[in-house]
């Protein structure tokens, strides 16, 4: 099964989220979807792992031409594959540069579990999370060729336009 494929809303409306790399993993995960695995991708620096599940959005497509990424707000680990019903409530805006391209949006979203009912804009998540996720965005990309800028914080309304241009722009 190509978990790219699926449908990016389930039969609830929720955002079908497939979980690449768990919260806790040391390692950057990524799917294959011609084989179907989940390749060892690249360790990240000493010292940091995924403060959250994190994945992507099937049927999506972002500006970076890769299915739109989300990080899981939640409070405990999945593994891969595994794929959580959620809802967005915001995005970390981010700009990134790799050598002989063009800087361009490789936005972050932010997503709950459907059932969670503690949170519903990603502007009320602590600010000291908030700069310490930022930190993580511009950790996780150390001994790549990869520099990102954070430009700040939106709400759901901004992260439902995000999900909106990512579908429509797999469908074409």
């Amino acid at each position: 099964m190509n978990l790219t494929s699926l449908p990016a809303r389930d039969s609830d409306g929720n955002l079908n989220v497939v979980v690449e790399s768990p919260r806790g993993a040391r390692v950057k995960l990524k799917y294959e979807p011609e084989a179907g695995i989940f390749k060892f991708s690249r360790p990240l620096v000493l010292g940091v792992a995924y403060p959250y599940d994190w994945g992507f959005i099937p049927s999506t497509r972002a500006e970076d031409g890769d299915p739109l990424d989300a990080m899981i707000y939640h409070d405990v680990a999945s593994f891969p594959g595994v794929v959580v019903p959620s809802r967005a409530i915001g995005v970390v805006k981010l700009v990134q540069k790799e050598p002989k391209t063009p800087k361009r949006r490789n936005d972050r979203l932010i997503v709950v579990p459907a059932h969670e009912k503690r949170l519903e804009d990603a502007t009320q998540i602590d600010e000291r999370v908030r700069e310490e996720l930022e930190q993580f965005f511009r950790v996780v990309v150390l001994m790549t060729a990869k520099k990102v800028h954070i430009e700040g914080w939106a709400g759901p309304k901004l992260a439902a336009k995000l999900v909106a241009r990512a579908c429509k722009r797999e469908a074409k």
